[in-house]
C-alpha cells in the first residue's frame, strides 16, 4: 500500500489535511499527539508498517490537527481549544462520509478523543487510547504530571533552541541509538510545527484537564499504556481506565512514549481485537522460499580501471537491468550490497530462469555475473531474510565461475519437468553450512 493522497476538509475558516487508507468494514480515526505530519508519517518504514496494519482491518482516517503539519497554521494567540479540534474531527468525518468511527488517540490526541466520545457518542463506535493523560499539570490529587514550572521551562527551551534539544532517550529509549529513527523523528517534528509554534501548543496542552469528563464516556473503551513510559506515567493510564465506566486497561511492556516504539505490532494486535472482536493470527516467521544471490565478477578491478564516476554509472545500469528481470520473474529484492543482489522467489524454476536472464542481460554491459540458487526455509526478519538457506545460496554463488549459475540438489529436484537442464558439479562443503552438498550448474 502506497501513501494515500492528502485531501482537505473545511472546518470553519480552517483547512484540515486528511488521508484515507484501506477499505475495511469499520472506520478508524487515528489522532496523533502534539504535532504531526501525515505525509512524513509514511516516510519511516516502521510507521508506514503500523499504518498499513491499521488499514488492513479498517478504513483508516488520518489528519493533522489545525496548527500542525499540512493543516492551516493558526496565530499563536488563536490556538485551538479542544472544542475546536473536535469540530475538526467532525469536519473530516463528514468529508469522508463517515457516520460512525472508532477513535484511536495518542498522548494529547487521546484527551481530545475522550472529549469527543463523551460529547458525540452516536458517532463513536469505540475509543482506544495509548500513552494518554487526564491532565497535564501536577496537583495534589494528580501527582504524576510535571509541574507548571517544568512545562514552561520545556516550552522556553523549545522556542529558543528548536528541535535540536529533543531527548530521544526520554521519549523513545528503544530507538534512541537508531540513526535512521533519529533523522526521521527530527524531520517529522520540523514538518509538524516550527519551534515557536510547537512551544505555543505545548503551553496550550498544559491546560488540558478532562478528569470530569471521564465518568461521562459511554462507549466501549480500551486504555493502552506502556509500563515504562517516561513522559506519561503508567499510573495516569490506570487513572484514566478506572474512571471511564467499563474501560479495559492493558499494560504493555516497553518504555517508549512515541507511538513508533519497538512493540508496534503488539499495539495493533490489541486494537484490532478490541474494535473487530477478532485476535489477528500471528504472522509466520519462517517460510519456504527460493533465494538467489548474484554478484559481478572482478568488480574491484573493473572499478579501479574505470574510475569512480564511470563505475558508478555502470553499476546503476547493472542495477536497472537486474531489477527489470526481478520484476519480470516475480522476484522480490531483499538486499543490495555493493554489486550484489539477494532476491527471493515463490518458485524455484522462476528463480533459476531469472538468474540466467540476469546473467545474459548484463553481458551487454561487458559484465559477467555469477549466481547461486537454493530453496529452503528462511527466517523472516522484517523485510529481510536469514537462516541456513540464505547462507547456502550465498556460498553457491561464491563457488560459481564467471557467467555460471549454480544450484543445490533441492532446486534440481523441485524443478523436475520444468525443462531446465543441469550439469553436476560434484559434492562440496560450504563454509558455515553443515554437511556436504551436491552442486549443479544450469546448462
Amino acid at each position: 500500500m502506497d501513501a494515500p493522497e492528502t485531501k482537505y476538509a473545511r472546518s470553519g475558516d480552517v483547512n484540515i489535511a486528511y488521508q484515507v487508507a484501506g477499505e475495511g468494514p469499520l472506520d478508524l480515526v487515528y489522532v496523533p499527539g502534539w504535532v504531526s505530519n501525515i505525509e512524513v508519517m509514511w516516510s519511516y518504514p516502521p510507521f508506514a508498517h503500523f499504518l498499513r496494519r491499521l488499514a488492513s482491518f479498517s478504513r483508516l482516517i488520518l489528519f493533522d490537527k489545525r496548527g500542525t503539519g499540512l493543516s492551516d497554521h493558526v496565530p499563536a494567540n488563536e490556538l485551538p481549544t479542544l472544542e475546536q479540534r473536535m469540530d475538526d474531527v467532525r469536519a473530516v468525518l463528514d468529508a469522508v462520509g463517515s457516520e460512525r468511527a472508532a477513535l484511536f488517540g495518542h498522548s494529547e490526541g487521546g484527551a481530545m478523543c475522550v472529549l469527543f466520545a463523551a460529547t458525540y457518542p452516536e458517532r463513536v463506535s469505540a475509543l482506544v487510547t495509548v500513552g494518554v493523560y487526564a491532565k497535564r499539570l501536577r496537583s495534589d490529587d494528580y501527582p504524576w504530571a510535571p509541574t507548571a514550572e517544568e512545562r514552561e521551562a520545556d516550552a522556553e527551551a523549545l522556542a529558543e533552541r528548536g528541535w535540536s534539544e529533543i531527548d530521544f532517550a526520554y521519549y523513545a529509549p528503544s530507538r534512541a541509538d537508531d540513526a535512521e529513527f533519529r533523522r526521521w523523528l527530527g524531520a517529522y517534528l520540523r514538518h509538524g510545527a516550527s519551534p515557536r509554534a510547537a512551544a505555543a501548543l505545548l503551553r496550550m496542552n498544559s491546560a488540558i484537564d478532562v478528569r470530569d469528563v471521564l465518568p461521562t464516556v459511554r462507549v466501549p473503551t480500551m486504555v493502552l499504556h506502556r509500563a515504562g513510559d517516561r513522559d506519561v506515567n503508567v499510573e495516569e493510564g490506570r487513572y484514566l481506565a478506572a474512571r471511564i465506566p467499563g474501560a479495559r486497561f492493558v499494560e504493555l511492556p516497553g518504555d517508549d512514549h512515541v507511538i513508533v516504539g519497538d512493540d508496534l505490532d503488539d499495539v495493533v494486535d490489541e486494537i484490532e481485537e478490541f474494535v473487530t472482536g477478532v485476535r489477528p493470527m500471528p504472522e509466520p516467521d519462517r517460510v519456504l522460499t527460493t533465494v538467489v544471490f548474484t554478484d559481478i565478477v572482478g568488480s574491484t578491478d573493473r572499478a579501479v580501471a574505470l574510475g569512480d564516476r564511470a563505475w558508478r554509472d555502470l553499476l546503476d545500469r547493472h542495477h536497472e537491468l537486474v531489477r527489470g528481470e526481478l520484476a519480470r520473474h516475480r522476484g522480490r529484492e531483499v538486499d543490495t550490497a555493493g554489486d550484489g543482489f539477494l532476491a527471493t522467489f515463490d518458485g524455484p524454476a522462476r528463480a533459476v530462469r531469472c538468474a540466467c536472464a540476469i546473467r545474459d542481460a548484463v553481458r551487454a554491459l561487458g559484465l559477467d555475473v555469477r549466481a547461486g540458487v537454493h530453496t529452503g526455509e528462511v527466517e523472516l526478519r522484517g523485510d529481510g531474510v536469514a537462516g541456513i538457506a540464505v547462507h547456502t545460496g550465498a556460498r553457491l554463488a561464491g563457488l560459481a565461475a564467471p557467467g555460471e549459475v549454480l544450484v543445490s540438489r533441492t532446486v534440481t529436484d523441485l524443478t523436475s519437468g520444468s525443462g531446465l537442464v543441469f550439469e553436476p558439479r560434484g559434492e562440496h562443503e560450504l563454509k558455515g553450512v553443515p554437511g556436504t552438498w551436491q552442486v549443479f550448474a544450469v546448462a
